[in-house]
């Protein structure tokens, strides 16, 4: 997969005071910035350009970048009205800087630490012509931040379902996932979610997931960014604070 996307658009609103000044990707973990952390791993990945939506502070992500020292080709489109995750996508698509090939999206503000496998190698090795996407999921049951009831089930051979009224399901979307151009084919112009595709998808038996093998911390709340930098350094160097 030599292209991807990042979706740094959004406005960071439960991440004040941190975001007031600055765009939720850029907020600082382990040493580097969100968005770094997913540049990194996309490039190690063997993805060649990255096409990153912005809006909130956009100046702030371009300024950043441009001191970035990788092989990357960055692309980036800012968006002066958002276009919500799957119209950001579906622009970057008709524009043709995404290209005709499956590219992996992910969430500016996801982090993880890889398992016994990269976790964008494995999401690429669950791909096949039978599916329009693979999302990386995690158990609900890890995250110690307010997660809700959760987002998915999933059965032994990867088929994904909503979860069903009052039920708590074991999975969250972990903001990965690798797509083909075929799911926004039937897309609608303007503003609107990844959400519409994905039920599509699953309605005709064409989206698939696995689970994430290594950590995940949801990053909603200034709270969930000091968690994370804590369980970063013990992971690292066996010390609590």
């Amino acid at each position: 997969m030599r292209c991807a996307m990042v979706l740094a658009a959004g406005l960071g609103l439960r991440m004040r005071p941190l975001t007031e000044n600055t765009a939720k990707p850029l907020l600082p973990l382990g040493g580097r910035t969100l968005l770094d952390h997913a540049l990194d791993r996309l490039e190690a990945a063997g993805v060649q350009r990255v096409v990153i939506n912005t809006h909130w502070q956009g100046n702030r992500v371009e300024q950043h970048l441009a001191a970035r020292k990788s092989g990357l080709e960055i692309v980036l489109r800012p968006e002066f009205a958002l276009l919500d995750t799957g119209g950001a996508v579906r622009s970057a698509l008709a524009d043709g800087v995404l290209g005709d090939e499956p590219f992996f999206i992910v969430n500016g503000d996801s982090f993880w630490l890889d398992g016994p496998s990269p976790a964008l190698g494995r999401v690429r090795d669950a791909f096949g012509p039978d599916v329009d996407s693979v999302l990386l999921l995690h158990r609900t049951f890890q995250v110690h931040s307010e997660v809700g009831f959760g987002d998915f089930a999933l059965d032994p051979w990867g088929k994904i379902r909503r979860r069903k009224e009052r039920e708590i399901a074991p999975y969250l979307f972990a903001g990965v996932q690798l797509a083909s151009p075929a799911l926004f084919a039937e897309a609608p112009s303007g503003p609107f979610s990844l959400n519409a595709l994905w039920d599509t998808a699953i309605a005709a038996g064409r989206l698939r997931a696995l689970v994430h093998d290594g950590l995940w911390f949801h990053l909603s709340r200034p709270s969930d960014l000091s968690e994370a930098e804590t369980a970063l350094h013990a992971r690292e160097t066996g010390e609590t604070r």
